[in-house]
């Protein structure tokens, strides 16, 4: 057996190019060097491949069929790529010994002159997010990608290389190495909370269609698909009033009065209140809660001082005077206008759904609109909303739930994720409603907890709701075979 490598890089200027051709070629286990670009270049020492579309299904073929040793090294990101000492002898000892279907590994990363550790995050049945960092580099085994080819999957534009991933975890496992093996530019260099929102922007929609397709029909292949017969609800029982706004505050002097008072002007034909969860604040939120004199502000102290966000809403939602519908409401945000609740009322009785998710404008400290404006969401649809959920990272806001199945389910206590998860949770069973215009004002400042996230908090999130996913998908494995 033919027990080489062959590698394909995405070019990223000639001169670059060139050096990580030469580095790959030192090694007497690189067999080929394959130049992925969208028009013929002259390079010594590989043979290039013009390819559109890095991702594309096409470009994955071309892969494919010019990979003739055991494996194939696929660096797609057209930035400067080094490889390290012994890299390629570790990465091929490794996938000997494990048998995986892919490889991956930490790297460094150099971003404006600096070079610092970039470690990535173990993979899990529930890692289906198409932005997964898997590094700079993926060493596959050359049966996944033949296997690839012969599934005859759809002329993918942008998911050709997520359903290759996909097909790979599906045929074996896919290990990260925790060794850093590689170094990358990053030419990205926006803080974590300007990148969140690129979904919205540019080829978006056609891109999530894609994305959409291939994650749903790898559900099918592994029994996680959820057909479309979700439940409705029977909004039966008493409650001492029909809609409750929930806020968990810590320290939000800033903006907690705006919060407050969007609630407050709230107009609906039927009674609510707001019950505010004070988290223990020291900058003087407590205060200025407690000057408020409206019977409908319910200020709530909690006992206990190991309290995420989820665990504050569980102090709202078990309040008694929790009403049958818990809407959230973030102490940084506030509603769109004085209709916001009785829209997600009548979404609910409309629907008849356990939950209902809204549509947000980004805006500035002064509420002036930034980009990228209006986050509706709009790729859910009701028959495969809650399959995509497993692939998307978020699903929305502002979110309503009715009190029982929320009271049913709770709310794990963390601060990050806790709304997602469950949401999936409800997703699983019942019907969602959705709410496409602008209902809610999300906003974006320097004390957002996601402005700026270092990597090690970066990797600790995205971590976290890949564990959500993993158990959720199980669940569904197990529902789908029951």
């Amino acid at each position: 057996m033919n027990q080489k490598i062959d590698c394909f890089i995405a070019f990223n200027g000639t001169k670059e190019t060139q050096q990580a051709i030469h580095k790959l070629k030192a090694s007497p286990l690189v067999q080929s060097v394959f130049v992925l670009t969208r028009e013929a270049v002259a390079l010594d020492g590989a043979e290039t491949l013009v390819a559109n579309q890095l991702f594309a299904t096409e470009c994955i073929e071309q892969i494919a069929a010019k990979t003739s040793g055991s494996y194939a090294l696929l660096a797609l990101q057209p930035t400067p790529l080094g490889i390290g000492h012994y890299a390629l002898e570790r990465m091929k000892q490794l996938a000997e010994a494990s048998e995986a279907a892919m490889l991956y590994a930490d790297y460094f990363e150099l971003k404006e002159g600096i070079r610092s550790n970039h470690p990535v995050i173990d993979y899990q049945a529930g890692s289906l997010r198409d932005d997964f960092n898997f590094g700079p580099v993926q060493f596959y085994r050359k049966d996944v990608l033949n296997f690839f080819c012969s599934e005859k999957h759809p002329d993918y534009q942008y998911a050709g290389y997520y359903a290759l991933r996909l097909l790979a975890s599906r045929m074996g496992e896919i290990c990260r190495v925790p060794e850093f093996l590689f170094s990358m530019t990053e030419t990205d260099t926006r803080q974590s909370g300007e990148k969140q929102f690129d979904y919205v922007s540019g080829n978006a929609r056609e891109k999530q269609v894609e994305m959409e397709q291939a994650c749903t029909d790898h559900l099918k292949e592994i029994g996680g698909f959820l057909p479309s017969n979700f439940k409705s609800v029977d909004f039966a029982g008493e409650f001492p009033v029909e809609a409750t706004v929930v806020i968990p505050v810590r320290n939000r002097i800033k903006t907690i009065r705006d919060a407050v008072d969007s609630v407050l002007s709230q107009k609906t034909n039927f009674p609510f209140n707001l019950i505010v969860v004070d988290n223990h604040s020291t900058d003087g939120t407590t205060e200025l809660l407690k000057g408020y004199l409206d019977e409908r502000l319910i200020h709530v102290i909690p006992d206990s001082t190991d309290l995420g966000i989820g665990g504050c809403w569980n102090e709202a939602v078990f309040h008694p005077q929790c009403g049958r519908f818990a809407v959230q409401l973030d102490s940084d945000d506030l509603y769109f206008d004085e209709t916001t609740l009785q829209q997600v009322v009548d979404k609910f009785y409309e629907e008849k759904c356990a939950m209902v998710i809204g549509s947000y404008q980004m805006c500035n400290f002064a509420l002036e609109e930034i980009p990228p404006g209006l986050i509706d969401h709009n790729e859910w649809t009701p028959e495969n909303g809650p399959n995509n959920a497993l692939r998307i990272n978020g699903l929305g806001a502002p979110r309503a739930f009715y009190t029982p199945i929320l009271r049913e389910i709770r709310i794990p206590n963390t601060s990050y994720g806790e709304d997602y998860a469950v949401g999936l949770a409800i997703s699983r069973t019942w019907k969602i409603g959705r709410i496409y215009q602008a209902i809610y004002r999300c906003r974006r400042w320097e004390d957002n907890s996601d402005a700026s996230l270092d990597i090690g908090k970066q990797n600790a999130h995205n971590a976290y709701k890949d564990s959500l996913r993993t158990f959720e998908l199980k669940a569904r494995q197990q529902a789908n075979q029951s």
